[in-house]
């Protein structure tokens, strides 16, 4: 890969992906282009068509996206554009409001991609990369299997050759079994042989443009045979012309409603642009999610007024860049270009284009996202996450598709919440031959010491758990009442505590006390915790002389027998 200088140390320098890169880096990037361009090119007809929108509409899209990555953002190799995971969910959304390829419906997919950009850019702007995490590995399967089959459902009629349907997927299923006797073979044979020679040309190479040759095979065929006689339907006359930026006229009262639609499809574009961004960091180990996130925020701002949709991450789209020798965002540009030519001059060439061949690139895309493996691997090791999954999918296919999103957003946050609640204090046991006290087992054993109880909390404690802390305990105090006289909680998993938790753990010192045994601390290791320690007052409630580094530290300095004085030289105590 071409050589390149160090990124600017500035703290928001525009242009970014495009710094230090030589004249043999230009070259690599202009190779990289033109084949982001013969990928991006069908794909883009595919998702705009995906949406309800007309093919030119993709393209400006793509141009408005790769402009404003290559201005705003970090990730050298990073591909923007139109994306057939957050289309599905927003032009349903939006068919529900108005007339799918009215001049309404055009309108506000201006507008929400205006605020998808704004909230995607200003969540870059405050640091927020981490909502990107909200997502669980299960849930975004899911999500991604759901997304898969509603794309499978919109464009068999286009396979098929039967007319586009509408409605919920109750509806779709519905017209597909009634006009089940009007399929033309034709139409499905170009279908199936566009999905063939896309995959055949991925699992070939992912350089050689499969989609692409596929579409002008299906062009050139229709257009030799004569096959729009047959009933095959085809794009058409496809206007031309370059992007012209304004703001979209709607009134305020359409407004509103896409607002709680506008973060949804902002987290999904936040969830795809740091898995993006983390797996291609452009041949460094840094990766600056945030920064990416103002980057395809203002790429989506500037679709919205060119009239477009929101945009996303592509994760082949960029291991096409990167895979071709792509070095910055000058192969970004470089598509781009390639894209707005054909767009203003070659649109001509678009006219014999079957829509079936844009099904089959379509049914590729989900073909794609639908992670069977992935499945798989989840149900062999972890049932109870692969059930997450499933119901994921299935709200996403059974519900609209924005609320089955919501849901699934929902039950990832709702896992995460149930996987936290679920630690309970457990016994710990000193390692034989060893000064290192371990988690019991029944699968090893370990030493206790007479008289001394050692419990772990492996969480952060907060008001989720503080409640099963102070039981588990509290059984534990209970059960060494006269027995122990010593306590000690080994905190070194404990990385936060909250106002509720360490009222509890106040009231557990508490009651140690009063059973007669004497509480301590032992590696607390967290800034964070030892800085809650001191605010809520816990340090100043057990003492310095009771927080140590040591489990073996508290007890040599805590443990005596009725009547002994404590050891005269404790080791250094943690702050």
């Amino acid at each position: 890969m071409a050589q390149r200088a160090a990124p600017s140390k500035r703290p928001w320098p525009l242009f970014r992906p495009l710094s230090g890169v030589t004249p043999a880096g230009l070259g690599a990037d202009l190779i990289a282009g033109l084949t982001l361009a013969a990928i991006a090119i069908p794909e883009q007809m595919a998702t705009a068509r995906l949406g309800g929108f007309a093919p030119q509409i993709g393209f400006f899209v793509f141009v408005a996206a790769s402009i404003g990555f290559a201005v705003f953002g970090a990730n050298r190799q990073l591909s923007a554009g139109g994306d057939s995971t957050i289309t599905p969910i927003f032009a349903g959304a939006l068919a529900a409001m108005a007339a799918t390829g009215s001049p309404q419906f055009a309108a506000l997919a201006a507008i929400l991609a205006l605020m998808v950009g704004v909230i995607v850019a200003v969540s870059g702007l405050l640091r927020l990369g981490w909502i990107a995490d909200l997502l669980s590995a299960p849930v975004t399967i899911g999500f991604l299997a759901g997304i898969a089959l509603h794309i499978v459902l919109s464009q068999a009629p286009a396979v098929l050759g039967l007319p586009d349907g509408s409605g919920d997927v109750y509806h779709r299923l519905a017209a597909l079994w009634t006009q089940a006797s009007a399929v033309n073979p034709i139409s499905m044979a170009i279908g199936l042989a566009v999905l063939f020679v896309t995959v055949a040309s991925e699992t070939l190479s992912a350089r050689v443009p499969g989609a692409l040759i596929a579409l002008v095979g299906a062009s050139l065929a229709t257009s030799v045979f004569g096959l729009e006689r047959r009933g095959v339907a085809v794009l058409g006359q496809v206007p031309g012309g370059m992007p012209r930026l304004s703001l979209p006229h709607i009134g305020f009262e359409h407004v509103l409603p896409l607002v709680g639609l506008a973060f949804i499809v902002s987290l999904v574009v936040m969830v795809q642009t740091a898995a993006t961004t983390r797996s291609f960091s452009g041949g460094s180990r840094d990766s600056d999610v945030d920064r990416d996130f103002v980057g395809v925020g203002m790429g989506s701002v500037l679709a919205g007024l060119c009239g477009g949709f929101p945009v996303n991450a592509s994760p082949p789209r960029t291991a096409i860049v990167a895979e071709t020798g792509g070095c910055s965002q000058f192969a970004g540009l470089t598509a781009a270009a390639g894209v707005l030519l054909l767009a203003a001059f070659g649109t001509g060439f678009l006219a014999h284009i079957p829509v079936a061949a844009l099904g089959g690139i379509l049914l590729f895309v989900a073909l794609r996202i639908f992670h069977v493996r992935t499945f798989a691997a989840i149900l062999r090791r972890t049932p109870a996450e692969f059930a997450l999954a499933v119901s994921t999918t299935v709200l996403i296919v059974a519900l609209p598709i924005q609320t089955g999103v919501a849901v699934g957003i929902f039950l990832s946050l709702a896992h995460g919440v149930f996987t936290t609640t679920r630690a309970r204090p457990i016994p710990f046991e000193r390692v034989p031959g060893t000064t290192v006290w371990w988690p019991a087992s029944p699968a090893s054993s370990g030493e206790t010491e007479p008289g001394v109880s050692v419990m772990g909390f492996q969480a952060p404690l907060s008001f989720l758990n503080a409640y099963d802390f102070r039981r588990g305990v509290t059984d534990a105090i209970t059960r060494g009442a006269g027995a122990s006289r010593l306590f000690v909680l080994e905190a070194s998993s404990i990385i936060e505590i909250d106002f509720t938790a360490s009222a509890i753990l106040s009231e557990v010192i508490g009651e140690a006390r009063s059973a007669g045994m004497d509480f301590a601390v032992a590696r607390l290791e967290s800034v964070r915790a030892q800085a809650a320690f001191d605010r809520f007052g816990l340090t100043e409630l057990l003492g310095q002389d009771h927080i140590f580094h040591s489990v073996d530290a508290a007890i040599r300095a805590l443990k005596r027998s009725p009547g002994a004085a404590p050891s005269p030289e404790p080791d250094p105590k943690v702050k």
